[in-house]
């Protein structure tokens, strides 16, 4: 048993193949619309990341060519992530883009699971060669769609990228702090901790207030709890999306609030 409060590195990280046999029994069709769903870049969602980053659109497409040509999707799949994942996270493959735009050093996710977007955001730091992941878990289950419960802590990223990654174990207020001071400054911070508003405006705030003047932060599910729009007119601007979804995801960058 892995004890609340302690910090494992990625390879510590035990996998559970629970869902080995369906994905063995998945027809090629279903194979294929699913990752069609991982795969799925909205224009809208393509120059929002240009504008938070500063990538140029030839860059995006040159990241876009890499995610494509990856087996991630596949690996994916092999692991568990079905559709149950890719309804309720289909912007897996922007965070990828964004990370190999920004190209963080630290970044900090909240609320981690199977690993979903964790695989995509580990992917995007191998690519750069640089950068590391902490993610605090394990988020809360409540309201999940129906399959996302069965599965095990971190299942869904291969041990090939887990080297650059850390889970944080103890999903709390102090345990978020002392991560982020730790850290001093992070580039890139994920909210994926649930639906509770209060949570979601404590770390919102606290995670901006350790941005670097490059900093981007992104709030997944912000339609569960008016915490997002309040933030941004906090800082002088509308609800910023990222993508519409379902379900949505908000993102804030440093140079874009600095206007």
């Amino acid at each position: 048993m892995i004890a609340e409060g302690s910090l494992m590195s990625g390879d510590a990280v035990p996998f559970v193949d629970r869902a080995a046999r369906r994905a063995s029994i998945m027809s090629p069709a279903a194979r294929k619309a699913i990752q069609n769903r991982m795969l799925m870049f909205r224009q809208s969602a393509l120059d929002r990341i240009e504008d938070v980053t500063g990538a140029t659109p030839s860059d995006l497409q040159r990241f876009r060519r890499e995610v494509r040509a990856s087996r991630l999707p596949d690996t994916l799949l092999e692991r568990g992530a079905g559709l149950a994942f890719t309804r309720e996270l289909p912007q897996g493959a922007l965070l990828y883009l964004i990370v190999r735009a920004q190209r963080p050093s630290v970044v900090v996710e909240t609320g981690v699971g199977p690993g979903y977007s964790t695989a995509w955001i580990l992917a995007a730091l191998d690519d750069n060669r640089s950068g590391e992941l902490t993610s605090l878990g394990p988020g809360p289950i409540a309201g999940r769609s129906v399959g996302v419960n069965d599965v095990a802590l971190g299942q869904f990223v291969p041990p090939n990228l887990r080297a650059r990654w850390t889970l944080a174990l103890g999903n709390t207020e102090d345990r978020l702090r002392e991560i982020l001071a730790q850290f001093g400054a992070i580039d890139l911070f994920l909210y994926d901790n649930g639906p509770n508003g209060a949570r979601a405006r404590f770390e919102l705030l606290a995670a901006w207030e350790r941005l670097t003047p490059r900093g981007i932060l992104l709030a997944h599910h912000i339609d569960a709890s008016p915490a997002w729009a309040t933030f941004c007119r906090s800082q002088g601007v509308p609800t910023q999306t990222l993508d519409p979804g379902p379900p949505p995801m908000g993102v804030l960058g440093m140079r874009r609030a600095a206007r």
